[in-house]
């Protein structure tokens, strides 16, 4: 079975020099604290930059492919007049690395939507020259979301281009999550990344941008469980008079989620949850990932291997939906 995993995190030894010596914007200081402070431990700085390391445990586990990106939070914590060049450097070292490992590595770019016309410039070059398979956003950038319309040119780089956006979480911006561990993946993390989504969907942003894909992590943070009681209030909400106003929007939100999202099941290593997502979505609408360093590459290999599903759907998650979604061809050449 060919397999290809979509969210495996990297960085670069250069990539840190640079961003460990910048100032973050007002809001991010304790996130980037904590996030700085696992790329510096010795384990997990090596699992992020040891590439060769990367592909010695992917043929011993029978990985075909990772889909590569930077590690979060990316280049969102920094100033516009950063964050561009960074991205720009990064992009290339990365598609380098695709380059070099063709038919092992794929590659997700990172960009800044600090600067929205920067970013979609960027889209277009990673999309073209650079030869990646899509882009990365972790969230929200200084409180903000991608429907709000400062973004529009950046959704519209992504949509003409047939850019993937991999929607990916980050701690929240809200005051309320920052308590008990909630920031990170025990509970903010999904709480944000869903929140995002939901966003898109509701501000009627994917009617303006019909042909746009997004990938969700987690087998959908969380909204497949919601989707017909999304639905339903959604309806009651438009017929209340003297309601809080709502847009317009041509479809259900559950046929955006349909038409738009796909997901991938990072972190969700769990049948029941995988067997909601199938009912909700499809198995042409999910991806396999690992979310590597931060997961345990056998037990999500394993659990691909295992899960109860039909031949049909295990080749859709193991590769097939992902071939397609990333525009992934089919390399002559094997495990390098």
């Amino acid at each position: 079975m060919r397999i290809i995993a979509v969210e495996e995190h990297i960085t670069t030894d250069a990539f840190l020099r640079v961003a460990h010596g910048l100032g973050v914007v007002p809001g991010d200081e304790t996130e980037m604290e904590l996030m700085r402070t696992i790329e510096n431990a010795p384990e997990t700085r090596s699992r992020l930059t040891d590439l060769d390391a990367r592909l010695r445990e992917m043929d011993a586990l029978g990985q075909d492919m990772a889909v590569l990106s930077l590690n979060p939070p990316g280049v969102q914590p920094y100033s516009a007049a950063e964050a561009v060049p960074l991205a720009r450097e990064f992009n290339d070292a990365l598609a380098a690395t695709v380059r070099r490992h063709p038919g092992r590595f794929g590659g997700l770019a990172t960009v800044g939507p600090q600067d929205p016309a920067a970013a979609a410039a960027e889209i277009e070059r990673a999309m073209g020259p650079l030869g990646l398979h899509g882009i990365m956003i972790n969230s929200h950038t200084g409180g903000r979301y991608l429907d709000e319309p400062e973004f529009a040119p950046l959704l519209a780089a992504a949509e003409a281009t047939r850019a993937p956006i991999y929607l990916h979480p980050r701690a929240p911006s809200t005051p309320a999550y920052r308590d008990y561990g909630m920031p990170g993946a025990v509970w903010g993390f999904q709480a944000e990344a869903g929140l995002h989504a939901m966003r898109l969907i509701l501000s009627g942003t994917l009617d303006r941008y019909p042909g746009l894909t997004v990938v969700l992590g987690h087998l959908g943070e969380g909204i497949p469980y919601w989707l017909r009681r999304i639905d339903n209030r959604h309806a009651f909400a438009t017929r209340i008079p003297g309601a809080t106003p709502l847009p317009r929007l041509s479809l259900t939100p559950s046929e955006y989620f349909r038409r738009n999202f796909v997901l991938t099941t990072s972190g969700i290593d769990d049948p029941d949850v995988l067997g909601l997502a199938l009912g909700a979505i499809g198995a042409d609408k999910i991806m396999f990932a690992i979310d590597t360093p931060y997961e345990d590459p056998p037990t999500a290999i394993a659990f691909l291997r295992d899960a109860p599903l039909t031949g049909e759907q295990r080749t859709a998650l193991a590769h097939r939906t992902a071939e397609r979604v990333f525009g992934i061809a089919r390399s002559p050449i094997g495990r390098d």
